[in-house]
């Protein structure tokens, strides 16, 4: 008891040490010179006491002096004579008079409780009815309430749901205070957490001391990081008010802002962040070709943006344990207008027009002829557009075609030049000419060459004919001197051609004599020789045969 007395004097604001007064004899007090209390709170006089060992006491009383005004504020016997302001809150730390503990205290202090306190006994003095009074007073000051609950916050984390406490000042045994939770928003007016589930507690210390708490269960989000909570202790004297300042673990996915669209030669800036408590690790990388991460800063700010500034960008957040990310796919739209290469052909009175436009998004091309086309055609290579038209015309000497692009970067217009190409119908085919001669001369040539070697082969073999006769003379020893008489009669011939003949020719006339010749044995003979030339080579010489006689 004597240990709690003292940690509520500390609470209440009894601060100084006691001392001890005696009066008349052994009557003596033991009080602290000054005491401090605020409004709604309470405040604790600590009190003891000795009387003469003739004295028995019965009854104690607190009286209370302010602006020479005296008034009871206390009475252990009866309250009737006890001012109306303080009944019901003045109490004694030990009812048992014996103990000589005349310690009080004051609950639900406003500011005009503040003055001097002062104690008296009331007993018996050798059998009498009598008192005493101590002079020695202890002088009370309250003050407007400056104690705040204490609120304890366990660590936050969104969607995990957490108890908040809220505990009123003070341990005082009055009245019970109010105690409310109020949440603020960002630029928000104070109200109740949406979901939020309040409980108010009281715990009895002692049978003089309370403690007043109040918990506050709800799902955390984000939205309340960075917000304020309030409780709010509301005593007899007022209100008292504690504001913490919310901080809730959470991450938000992250975010890329900046336009994914841009113009060739116009700034791309984009910025990589992430909304979270604690701050996140922001890595900002571009994927270049082979999936390879280039890393840019999270502020990526590029005065003349290109083509090569186009493709995947990843913002990462890394948060605690977690890793979050996003992704943006950056385009750079160019128009490169009409290409030179674009033009018309007229053949034949039919126009051709190509009209060629680079760009991205790819561009739409239109036309302006003299006439309806007949017949168009588009093909797309790449980031190119080819556009085709034809039309019949007799004449472009007034003929004007122009090619329109249209991109959302911009417009362009090209008037096309005409190029007039001859009709192949009316010139002479030289080349198909010179081909079909030389076809010629090489056939010409070729059946000359086969002609050539059928006339040699078949000159050669009527010519080994006539060499190859032979005259067959009888089966007799005659047969050589018949090639004698042959030639014999060869010079015979001979000399009667020239006019005369000689003696000696004349003699062998007259001696001639003629051979029958067999002409069965001429036939085979040439037979042989046919089939002896036919397995000879056009170019083998050709024997003649000859006898010797």
């Amino acid at each position: 008891m004597f240990l709690l007395a003292w940690a509520i004097m500390f609470l209440s604001g009894a601060f100084g040490s006691e001392e001890k007064f005696c009066e008349k004899g052994d009557f003596c007090i033991t009080l602290i010179k000054e005491v401090t209390g605020e409004a709604g709170l309470c405040v604790v006089i600590p009190c003891s006491y000795e009387t003469d060992e003739q004295f028995t006491p019965r009854h104690m009383v607190w009286y209370k002096t302010k602006d020479q005004k005296e008034s009871r504020v206390f009475n252990s016997d009866n309250d009737k004579d006890t001012k109306a302001g303080f009944k019901g809150r003045v109490s004694l730390l030990e009812p048992d008079v014996s103990q000589r503990n005349c310690s009080i205290m004051i609950n639900d202090l406003t500011e005009s409780d503040s003055g001097n306190y002062h104690f008296r006994v009331k007993g018996n003095m050798n059998g009498k009815s009598d008192g005493f009074s101590y002079r020695k007073k202890t002088d009370v000051s309250v003050s407007a309430l400056k104690q705040k609950p204490s609120v304890m916050i366990p660590p936050l984390t969104e969607g995990q749901q957490v108890t908040l406490t809220c505990t009123a000042p003070g341990l005082c045994s009055g009245s019970p205070p109010k105690i409310t939770w109020m949440w603020r928003g960002k630029g928000k007016k104070d109200s109740n957490i949406i979901g939020n589930t309040t409980a108010l507690k009281t715990e009895n210390l002692t049978a003089f001391t309370q403690r007043h708490s109040s918990t506050l269960t709800f799902n955390p989000t984000a939205e309340h990081h960075n917000t304020k909570l309030s409780c709010t202790v509301s005593f007899t004297a007022g209100p008292t008010v504690q504001e913490e300042t919310l901080k809730v673990t959470y991450a938000r996915k992250p975010q890329i802002s900046g336009r994914a669209s841009v113009k060739e030669g116009h700034y791309l800036n984009l910025t990589c962040s992430v909304d979270s408590f604690p701050p996140s690790e922001i890595k900002f990388s571009r994927k270049l070709i082979g999936n390879v991460l280039q890393e840019v800063n999270a502020s990526y700010y590029i005065t003349n943006a290109t083509r090569g500034d186009a493709g995947l960008y990843i913002c990462t957040a890394k948060h605690l344990n977690n890793t979050l990310t996003e992704e943006i796919n950056v385009t750079i739209t160019w128009f490169s207008g009409i290409l030179n290469t674009s033009g018309c052909v007229l053949k034949l009175e039919l126009l051709t027009c190509v009209c060629i436009s680079e760009g991205f998004p790819l561009p739409t091309i239109n036309w302006s002829l003299p006439l309806d086309h007949t017949e168009d055609s588009v093909t797309v290579s790449g980031q190119a557009v080819r556009s085709t038209v034809t039309q019949t015309i007799k004449s472009h000497e007034n003929s004007s075609v122009k090619c329109f692009s249209s991109h959302e970067n911009g417009e362009a217009e090209k008037k096309l030049t005409i190029q007039n190409l001859p009709d192949e119908s009316s010139t002479v085919p030289w080349m198909e000419i010179l081909i079909a001669v030389f076809i010629g001369a090489f056939i010409f040539i070729l059946l000359s060459v086969i002609a050539m070697k059928y006339y040699r082969k078949k000159l050669k073999k009527s010519g080994n004919s006539v060499e190859t006769l032979e005259a067959i003379a009888p089966d007799d020893p005659q047969s050589c001197s018949g090639q004698s008489v042959n030639k014999a009669q060869g010079e015979v011939q001979e000399g009667a051609v020239n006019g005369a003949l000689s003696p000696e020719l004349n003699s062998v006339s007259n001696n001639l004599t003629y051979a029958t010749i067999d002409h069965s044995k001429l036939n085979r003979h040439l037979e042989k020789e046919d089939n002896r030339m036919e397995n000879e080579t056009e170019y083998a010489e050709i024997q003649k045969k000859t006898q010797t006689c």
